[in-house]
């Protein structure tokens, strides 16, 4: 299903900034009824194995898990496996066992209407399912490998908050807006997240969480390298302002134009590209889904999993933004699965020739999936036609 993503039924409110760090807080007039988020933290610093269907696994560092509960009562309600407990006396022959590697499904229904899913694995298993696929129609060009495994590695690096520069602190000292349900994520000005929960109780709970979420390279760097990014400044003319009904017309332009200036920095975000959405939960009257983006080169690209009500209202997400190196990676992929791995076809949509082709496959690390000889032709061909 192909979508744009929507920022509907949140505000956005004036920034607050540390350093290279924008956190542009997102607030609702109202919170969302129906739905509520917590989080399972896991704890160890382990590697975990997560299923993700058809045999297929992977492993990868998972601090916690979302817990989502539904339901029709418009009241709070308490969020679940808050106890306090003594801790249990741990045996000195547990104390010496290799740590046990749990295996994960990536949403798991744990009662009729409580669900626990891995957030941004949901996102980034989507990515890495491009991987995942290998050519549906056996062509002479790729080898056995491939049909059987597809591409490999599948692998993907990223960074976590706690040691983006400067993020720890910003989210120590700003100020947790009332009514704010989630936050977009800058790093040199440049979007790195955004993260939205239903109520702000859940906000306030997991704003956190943050430092354990995944962050690009990119960014990564950014933080190490810009010292600072200017603070937004209110700036009302006193010559307008003789009496206080002209003072609140003058504070509320001001807060239009901050929003404004947020949507066009959302824009890489939120704007024309459409995205790619897949359905993964239905919880009564909202929807898990995640995305992939149209994989346009050299503009933004954003990965991520959201959760929506049936009348539009985004009740939560997590977005990350690809790098340069993965845009090309998925925008190769994403070709290739499209025209059924034929060489030609897609050398032929992307405007450019098989030997070119051959050599952006092998630049993106998978050369060894194509047979040699057939590569070999190839180039024969291309040094001809040049």
């Amino acid at each position: 299903m192909s979508d744009t993503f929507a920022t509907t039924g949140l505000t956005a409110r004036p920034a607050q900034v540390w350093g290279a760090i924008r956190l542009v807080p997102l607030v609702r007039e109202e919170p969302l009824v129906g739905l509520r988020l917590d989080r399972r933290v896991y704890g160890a610093g382990d590697p975990s194995i997560v299923d993700v269907g058809d045999g297929t696994c992977y492993q990868a560092f998972i601090p916690h898990a979302f817990v989502a509960s539904w339901g029709t009562d418009a009241d709070p309600s308490a969020a679940f496996g808050t106890q306090l407990q003594e801790r249990p006396a741990m045996p000195s022959s547990a104390r010496m066992r290799a740590p046990r590697r749990a295996l994960r499904r990536m949403a798991h229904r744990e009662s009729s209407n409580r669900l626990r899913f891995l957030p941004m694995h949901l996102a980034m298993e989507g990515y890495l399912a491009l991987h995942f696929g290998g050519p549906s129609i056996v062509w002479e060009e790729w080898t056995d490998r491939a049909v059987r495994k597809g591409l490999s590695p599948r692998t993907e690096e990223a960074f976590c908050g706690c040691v983006v520069r400067g993020l720890a602190d910003a989210l120590k000292v700003f100020e947790i807006h009332r009514g704010q349900c989630g936050v977009a994520l800058y790093v040199a000005d440049t979007l790195a997240s955004v993260f939205v929960v239903p109520h702000p109780s859940d906000y306030r709970a997991l704003h956190t969480t943050l430092l354990e979420d995944l962050y690009g390279e990119v960014l990564f760097h950014y933080a190490n390298y810009v010292e600072a990014v200017p603070d937004f400044v209110v700036a009302i003319d006193g010559e307008r302002v003789s009496s206080l009904a002209n003072l609140r017309r003058e504070a509320a332009e001001q807060s239009r134009a901050w929003e404004r200036f947020h949507h066009l920095m959302l824009a890489g975000l939120t704007g024309e590209g459409a995205y790619t959405s897949e359905s993964v939960y239905r919880m009564g009257s909202f929807e898990l889904t995640r995305f992939l983006p149209s994989f346009r080169l050299d503009e933004e690209n954003h990965i991520g999993e959201r959760i929506t009500h049936e009348d539009g209202r985004l009740a939560y997400c997590k977005t990350f933004r690809l790098s340069p190196t993965q845009t090309r990676r998925g925008h190769l992929l994403a070709n290739l699965r499209a025209h059924e791995w034929d060489l030609v076809a897609t050398a032929t949509a992307l405007h450019t020739t098989p030997s070119e082709l051959t050599r952006r496959i092998r630049d993106s690390g998978f050369d060894g999936l194509l047979r040699q000889h057939v590569v070999d032709r190839l180039d024969r061909d291309g040094r001809r036609r040049g």
